[in-house]
């Protein structure tokens, strides 16, 4: 039973640690010292539940299905290059203000804005429905795999919202910025051509 959790615990942090849409997000509220809490709760919430409904056995019924996997791999290429086009813009066309000078946004608008990058987001699927759902079946102890890959979730998100303000001071230059946005466009970018070559 210890196994698998480690395993689940691995597995998961492995994943999630590579920056897409849900990190450079929470990176981004934690830069800003704002809603960071809420924000992590969201992430790793809706982490533990994909990974549930994975482990359940949707992983595998989706796996079997070859025009629904094209689908959540072009709809996920997508999504991954229109986030990298407007973390490109903001390289090209920086704002006047750096995010963390900007007024602190509604804490409703920064939830819904995290719930749309978490489940509008395809590659979200494909990592922890998917992918933790298959590698879980894999294990005797399927559900212990399942509680160390949700831990792995949590201990990430929360000691990425917790850091990243202590990097705020490297970043209060507009510069640094832009040069957050390009390294988050390249990545997203890479991803989508990943995901795009199967």
């Amino acid at each position: 039973m210890i196994t698998s959790a480690l395993a689940g615990f691995s597995v998961s942090i492995a994943l999630i640690v590579a920056i897409g849409a849900q990190n450079a997000f929470v990176l981004r509220q934690g830069l800003r010292r704002e809603h960071v809490l809420p924000v992590v709760v969201v992430c790793a919430t809706s982490d533990a539940l994909l990974i549930a409904v994975g482990i359940a056995g949707l992983g595998a019924a989706v796996a079997g299905n070859a025009l629904l996997l094209d689908a959540i791999r072009y709809g996920g290429a997508a999504f991954l290059l229109g986030y990298a086009t407007l973390a490109a813009r903001r390289v090209v066309r920086p704002a006047a203000l750096t995010p963390t000078e900007r007024p602190p946004a509604a804490l409703g608008a920064t939830l819904l804005t995290c719930l749309a990058i978490t489940y509008l987001n395809p590659h979200v699927y494909l990592d922890t429905v998917l992918l933790l759902g298959a590698v879980a079946h894999q294990h005797e102890h399927r559900w212990f795999f399942g509680a160390g890959a949700v831990l792995a979730s949590a201990v990430w998100f929360g000691a990425l919202g917790a850091g990243a303000g202590r990097l705020a001071p490297l970043l209060a230059r507009p510069v640094a910025w832009r040069v957050l946005d390009a390294l988050i466009a390249l990545v997203m970018t890479g991803l989508a051509v990943a995901l795009l070559l199967g």
